[in-house]
């Protein structure tokens, strides 16, 4: 599934949108989304060491992981965070870095889906942890 792809199914739009692309791999998600150059949360993180912010990776994660919930759900609900756990940090990614996800659902009851995933860039582990999600309905959002 390429970018233009994606939209049919993410809410997200430029600059908030963070996966180029993404495909099914069994009972994982593999998705990826090169770092450009002129990010906005690179421009001032930090001058002169653009590193990408350790939230940015959680959320490039998060959006990753949308090909876990049966799209016919993301249709009528949004996926909020309801939860970040054993979220680690091991690598720093940087502007022109290609960030590879790999995630798979490990429970889900009623609303709340909760998702396994690991961010890593050139098969270097650069983050993982457990997210949460709730689906609201998107009527209750306006």
């Amino acid at each position: 599934m390429n970018r233009e792809e994606i939209k049919n199914h993410l809410p997200h739009r430029e600059p908030m949108l963070l996966v180029d692309e993404s495909e099914m791999d069994g009972e994982y998600v593999v998705s990826k989304y090169t770092i450009r150059d002129n990010e906005f949360f690179t421009q001032g993180h930090f001058p002169g060491y653009p590193v990408v912010p350790g939230v940015i990776l959680c959320e490039i994660m998060a959006q990753s992981s949308f090909l876990l919930i049966p799209q016919e759900e993301l249709k009528t609900n949004t996926a909020l965070y309801a939860g970040l756990d054993n979220v680690k940090f091991k690598n720093s990614v940087f502007p022109g870095d290609t960030v590879c996800v790999r995630a798979r659902c490990i429970g889900r009851k009623g609303p709340l889906v909760v998702v396994e995933a690991k961010a890593s860039v050139n098969d270097k582990l650069a983050c993982q942890g457990r997210l949460s999600f709730m689906l609201v309905p998107n009527d209750k959002l306006q």
